[in-house]
């Protein structure tokens, strides 16, 4: 699990006091300090544009999870307005580094936008399976269609920047119905022609157009 946890979440350091000697062992020790983090965790501290982001990483507890969280805190100060904000990030992933845990983080848009595109193109909102198996199946199959929609995609960007997974269908639908179309003539005609019948039948159902058609 990589998400973000509230600017005030309560976080405490693992207790390395003694042990009383008595009763269970302390669990939790000292309240995290936002605004006092110790420099024995501090990762990185850079200034970009009047914005210094320090970085720190530590394992601490919250209270209402079980386990040791992997916690990244980015504390970013204006230099200019002195105005101080904090972004708390966490993992139950204990061996994640910081920077790891940060470039995880920021995926959450594209993952997002990797389920809208399967719900909306894929039919992962669709599919009326209800057993674990075919569920599983449908579910891997209209991801899998996202990622291979990519690839294809992927080169076809220099001459089509503006592509779409839309696009992207009425291309492959169009070539499917020109050359079942061209099977019913005597004989197929020259490729080039069919490339260029292709092309153009592909132009009526797609919402972007090519610089250089394809």
């Amino acid at each position: 699990m990589i998400s973000k946890l509230r600017h005030d979440a309560a976080l405490y350091f693992p207790y390395e006091g003694p042990y009383a000697g008595r009763g269970k062992r302390k669990k939790y020790g000292k309240k995290l300090d936002y605004q006092n983090s110790p420099n024995d965790y501090l990762q990185e501290d850079f200034v970009d544009k009047d914005m210094r982001t320090r970085i720190y990483h530590r394992k601490l507890w919250h209270k209402k999870f079980s386990d040791l969280l992997n916690i990244v805190v980015l504390v970013k100060t204006n230099l200019k307005t002195q105005a101080v904000a904090h972004v708390v990030l966490f993992s139950s992933d204990l061996d994640l580094s910081y920077d790891q845990l940060i470039d995880y983080y920021r995926l959450r848009f594209q993952m997002e936008f990797n389920f809208r595109d399967a719900k909306q193109y894929w039919g992962l909102e669709d599919f009326m399976a209800v057993k674990q198996t075919p569920v599983y199946n449908s579910a891997n199959l209209a991801m899998f269609m996202v990622n291979l929609s990519h690839a294809v995609m992927r080169p076809m960007r220099p001459h089509w920047p503006e592509l779409s997974v839309t696009d992207l269908k009425a291309w492959f639908r169009s070539k499917k119905y020109v050359v079942e179309t061209l099977k019913l003539l005597p004989e197929m005609p020259d490729p080039i022609f069919i490339e260029q019948a292709i092309a153009q039948v592909a132009a009526l159902g797609r919402v972007n157009h090519a610089v250089n058609p394809v």
